[in-house]
């Protein structure tokens, strides 16, 4: 079985970059060496703080899009695995 990963990578800006791959550590060392795309090609990675895994590449992508949409917020009590945070922020505003 192939297993896809969804991951969040810390940039030297602060900035989050959030991206899928079926290969963690090979992608990890491409966006480190500056060859991992454009974005991290000028922003230099700091570390890779957050990952998960999943069946299909599907699944991941589809993640990957959500995980995108979040605020930094609820991405950061995600990182963080701070569960109450995550439900408080993830709560609809009326």
């Amino acid at each position: 079985m192939n297993c896809w990963y969804v991951y969040i990578i810390y940039c030297s800006s602060g900035k989050l970059y959030i991206g899928s791959t079926d290969n963690l550590e090979r992608r990890y060392e491409e966006h480190r060496s500056g060859q991992g795309g454009h974005f991290t090609s000028y922003d230099r990675v700091i570390s890779r703080t957050y990952s998960e895994i999943f069946d299909s590449r599907m699944k991941a992508e589809l993640r990957e899009k959500q995980l995108k949409k979040w605020s930094r917020a609820k991405k950061e009590a995600l990182i963080a695995e701070d569960l109450n945070k995550l439900k408080s922020l993830s709560r609809r505003r009326k």
